[in-house]
């Protein structure tokens, strides 16, 4: 059985439903794969994917959509940034973001661009660890889940905006293809990250 996600969603909420799993289904193979939302639903309409958690909506007619979690989006910067407002006054403003196809870039590029902030720069690398140490730096800017920070906030390395309403909310949800044989190990799997999900949300 083979479990696409978003990096993210895979760190905060997926390493103990995994372990779990594991232990308890110690004959089932099972590999997660992580990937950009375009990536993985890409992958389970061409049935490589038995599921795959992304960033909602999903909208395509071969696709079962089940709710996952609701997270908080925030604007991260360098302390040295104290508002949109200075951000707009940045001439060489730079996005440092996953590569295409990345939900979080999509939306960071459309939330700049509805505070009169284009034709921003783009930085791109492939972990979720680089894009905070460059934008701590103050490389640039980025948009990820508030829940990431921890102790990295804590530490006073980022500057966090938060985004009004439902600007700032982006929900997962679990995909998987219409027609495809929706095996038990599947079920099992799907079954327990339920649980262990409403638990880290009461948290």
């Amino acid at each position: 059985m083979t479990i696409g996600s978003l990096d993210t969603t895979a760190a905060l909420h997926l390493s103990p439903v995994l372990a779990a799993y594991v232990a308890a289904y110690p004959a089932v193979d099972l590999s997660m794969r992580t990937g950009t939302t375009r990536e993985l639903i890409e992958q389970v309409l061409d049935r490589q994917l038995d599921g795959a958690y992304v960033c909602g909506p999903a909208h395509h007619p071969d696709l079962l959509v089940e709710p996952f979690v609701r997270e908080e989006l925030v604007i991260l910067t360098a302390p040295a940034i104290t508002s949109f407002e200075t951000l707009s006054r940045k001439p060489d403003l730079k996005i440092v973001v996953l590569k295409a196809g990345c939900s979080y870039r999509l939306q960071l590029e459309a939330m700049l661009a509805r505070r009169g902030i284009v034709g921003v720069r783009k930085l791109e690398f492939g972990t979720i660890e680089t894009i905070i140490a460059c934008v701590s730096a103050g490389v640039g800017v980025t948009l990820l889940p508030r829940a990431l920070l921890g102790s990295v906030w804590e530490r006073g390395r980022l500057r966090v905006h938060p985004l009004p309403n439902e600007e700032g909310q982006v929900e997962t949800v679990f995909i998987r293809h219409r027609e495809a044989f929706t095996s038990s190990a599947l079920r099992a799997f799907m079954d327990m990250a339920r649980p262990a999900l409403t638990i880290a949300a009461a948290e």
